[in-house]
């Protein structure tokens, strides 16, 4: 069973942007984390992050066929992209949501995100520590492999 985990824009700068907000924590730590849970839960994992809009929604396209679920965190995407909301609504796979910091606490733009609406779960706020939690969510939603 696959999981993606799919990544939105200027999360490649994570450990050096904003380590007031998003921590010390590297992509590279987050995809080590990451791999490591799925592991752990039986699953295969793909990783991947881009900063284009369009390659995000392509990368949601492509689980469509080959993945079980997507844990998400799309960045800036997440306030502004009702592309990526039909991208998700399209494929039909549980997807939870993660942002790092707690989006309901910062800029009041950061308060509505296009993905909840098409997402079975959203875990914000608890650093990297969330996509380990959002990889062991679909565990239970997802029916049990052979």
């Amino acid at each position: 069973m696959i999981i993606d985990v799919l990544n939105g824009p200027n999360l490649n700068m994570l450990g050096t942007r904003q380590p007031e907000v998003y921590g010390s924590t590297t992509l590279q730590d987050i995809e080590a984390l990451c791999a490591d849970k799925a592991k752990l839960l039986g699953f295969e994992l793909r990783f991947a992050q881009t900063n284009h809009e369009g390659a995000l929604v392509e990368l949601i396209h492509n689980a469509k066929d080959t993945a079980a679920g997507i844990v998400l965190n799309a960045g800036a995407y997440t306030h502004t992209s009702v592309a990526i909301h039909d991208a998700l609504a399209s494929v039909a796979l549980p997807c939870i949501e993660v942002h790092l910091s707690n989006i309901h606490a910062r800029e009041p733009f950061r308060h509505k995100s296009f993905v909840t609406p098409v997402a079975a779960g959203l875990i914000c706020g608890l650093g990297a520590q969330g996509y380990a939690f959002a990889l062991e969510a679909l565990a239970e939603m997802l029916p049990p492999t052979e």
